[in-house]
């Protein structure tokens, strides 16, 4: 790994690894909030499929562990690999800060696929609430990497080959918008045009890749219109996806595993996952 730097981090019992190992381009100091890291959680017995985990928070805090430490368990469970995102958030960052990790991140997941017995066309992105959008980001504004790039790491595709997006943010026009989100991201007074470019929902292509969306129909902080204005989108554009919203439930569940009902959403997502071969 003469590419990456390990660091300290509380937050996981696993190996860290910093993204830029030479200190991240826009980085506002040396702080733990201003170095882009991934935590690595290998199965013991892999695979091949890896997920790179965007937890939520609004775009102001990461919720590392119900969606982040718990998720890297439940996906190492069943023989996928997990890297745990830590983007730039506010108040020090916003766009394109996010973005540019979640690119970084996924590039350097397929250049170190090997010897992390990682399949390099079964890299999935999971993102919850805020890390939804980042996820669905991911998804719509991808590039093939630069060819000609020092840094083999930038060679590499940034492409998730799927997505699962919970309780998501979609779009960042009202009525519908997480309007915290929107603010942590873009500021009060973005610009419209910017706006438009991330309302991730207005930019899905046929090239996007399949995703799986849960929402519940309570969720009063993100509505669950987000979820529908992504999975009409891939519908339109030929994406295969698949939408469960329950009836009941608050935002933030994670894996929702001490309610009966919501509880059930992780075997609906490991059904789809097995049955897309991803997972065995």
């Amino acid at each position: 790994m003469s590419r990456t730097s390990a660091l300290a981090d509380t937050d996981f019992p696993v190996p860290v690894l910093s993204l830029w190992p030479d200190g991240a381009p826009g980085a506002r100091g040396a702080g733990e909030d201003d170095i882009p890291s991934l935590a690595v959680f290998l199965p013991t017995a892999g695979c091949g499929a890896a997920v790179l985990v965007c937890p939520g928070g609004g775009y102001g805090h990461l919720a590392n562990d119900h969606e982040g430490k718990q998720i890297a368990e439940w996906l190492n469970a069943r023989g996928a690999a997990a890297f745990v995102l830590r983007y730039r958030h506010a108040p020090g960052y916003g766009h394109p800060y996010p973005l540019m990790d979640a690119r970084r991140a996924m590039r350097l997941v397929r250049a170190h696929a090997a010897a992390w017995s990682v399949d390099a066309s079964r890299v999935g992105a999971w993102g919850f609430s805020a890390g939804g959008h980042l996820a669905a980001s991911l998804s719509t504004h991808w590039d093939r990497g630069d060819a000609r790039a020092d840094d083999p790491v930038e060679r590499q595709c940034c492409r998730p080959d799927f997505s699962i997006l919970a309780y998501p943010v979609i779009t960042l026009e009202p009525p519908h918008t997480h309007w915290g989100s929107r603010c942590n991201l873009l500021g009060e007074a973005a610009d419209p045009a910017l706006v438009e470019e991330l309302c991730t929902e207005r930019r899905v292509a046929a090239d996007a890749p399949p995703a799986f969306l849960f929402h519940t129909g309570d969720d009063g902080a993100v509505p669950a219109e987000n979820s529908v204005r992504y999975y009409s989108a891939l519908r339109a554009a030929g994406v295969p996806a698949e939408l469960h919203i329950y009836a009941h439930g608050p935002h933030g569940v994670g894996l929702a595993p001490n309610d009966p009902v919501l509880g059930t959403w992780p075997a609906r997502l490991e059904d789809w996952l097995r049955g897309r071969g991803i997972l065995p």
